[in-house]
């Protein structure tokens, strides 16, 4: 199974616990009201409440978790924020009306009672006007879509962290930094216009969006024609995750070379820098927040980025992001000793990162 699918495959796994609990919940403060039958009432109420879960969830979740990366998905995703929200909740909110307004989870309950006051205690509750049900329902998975569509507008990492306040105060981290160019992209721009030059940056974002997922990465920010990329240390320090990242994204970008060729006469070559070191972490801005990063490692990740032109390497990683790495993991390295770097006055010892891995290979993976 692909890093992306375990990736889905789990969160979907925890979208499901939680919705069933809460839908456990819910039925059996539904059953607890049963007339002379409030326990074996609540027991049932729990069981058909987790039965709706799994359906909406399965429904719901399902399409938000595994469509997202098929083709339906990324039309879904060029709509605009709103249309993409009324969409879904007209889709999601007749999933709600046949699950709930249907009493699924409690017909399929009343088909295995055979006590007779209980069985007319579930019909009673199957004729009740089901509207209070379903606005809940709605209501909480309404929020639910929300919050995840937010998530992808300002990333998952940034939302949460936000919420949860914690950089409401600066602190200071050790963070690495991964700048990825899009080599050529000036004058790709000239000669093909503003509008496919658009396009073309934006489906190579799109294709880096899941090596980046799959390898616990954030995206600080899109900058023109790059891509800022960061992980605490202990996040990027098993199996060296920025830099398989790196060839992660090269080789979606492999795969893709003949749509691109087809679309606009060229495929996308990288550059790309790495370096490691501490930052001072924390929100910032009024009306709209932010999470940003203060500290010279911003700016020597950059220019070591800018000196992979100067030293004809494609990918350069600094000996303090690599001393912070777990270990190589098959990525074959050249010393190329201390380099002074443009703008500073101390040198940097950098080391020219290579895949292994042939690039029919790669390719072909």
């Amino acid at each position: 199974m692909q890093a992306g699918t375990q990736r889905r495959v789990r969160l979907f796994l925890r979208v499901l616990a939680l919705g069933l609990a809460v839908g456990a919940v819910f039925g059996g403060t539904t059953g607890s009201g049963f007339r002379d039958a409030p326990l074996p009432g609540a027991t049932l109420g729990v069981v058909a409440g987790a039965i709706n879960a799994a359906v909406l969830v399965g429904l719901i979740f399902g399409a938000e978790i595994f469509v997202s990366p098929t083709r339906l998905g990324h039309a879904l995703e060029r709509l605009p924020f709103l249309a993409t929200l009324a969409l879904k909740v007209l889709v999601y909110g007749s999933a709600i009306t046949l699950v709930v307004g249907g009493a699924v989870g409690w017909r399929a309950v009343a088909a295995f009672v055979l006590d007779g006051d209980l069985a007319t205690a579930i019909a009673e509750h199957i004729d009740t006007p089901v509207a209070p049900r379903m606005a809940r329902t709605l209501l909480l998975i309404g929020l639910a879509v929300f919050v995840l569509q937010v998530g992808r507008l300002v990333g998952d990492r940034t939302l949460r962290d936000i919420v949860l306040g914690r950089y409401h105060r600066s602190h200071t981290e050790e963070r690495f930094f991964l700048f990825v160019d899009i080599a050529g992209s000036t004058p790709l721009g000239e000669r093909i216009g503003p509008e496919a030059i658009h396009r073309f940056l934006g489906e190579v974002f799109r294709l880096a969006s899941e090596p980046i997922d799959d390898h616990a990465g954030d995206v600080h920010q899109y900058v023109g024609d790059e891509i800022v990329i960061t992980w605490t240390v202990d996040e990027g320090k098993p199996g060296a995750r920025p830099i398989a990242c790196f060839f992660a994204i090269e080789d979606a970008l492999d795969r893709a070379a003949p749509h691109f060729e087809r679309e606009f006469g060229t495929v996308p070559r990288l550059h790309a820098a790495l370096h490691a070191g501490r930052v001072v972490t924390g929100e910032v801005g009024g009306s709209r927040r932010a999470i940003v990063y203060h500290g010279d490692v911003m700016n020597t990740t950059s220019r070591i980025e800018q000196a992979t032109r100067d030293l004809g390497r494609q990918f350069l990683v600094s000996a303090d992001a690599l001393e912070r790495l777990a270990d190589g993991h098959g990525f074959a390295r050249e010393d190329l000793g201390p380099q002074r770097l443009r703008g500073r006055a101390a040198p940097v010892q950098l080391y020219a990162i290579e895949s292994r891995r042939p690039a029919a290979e790669s390719r072909a993976a």
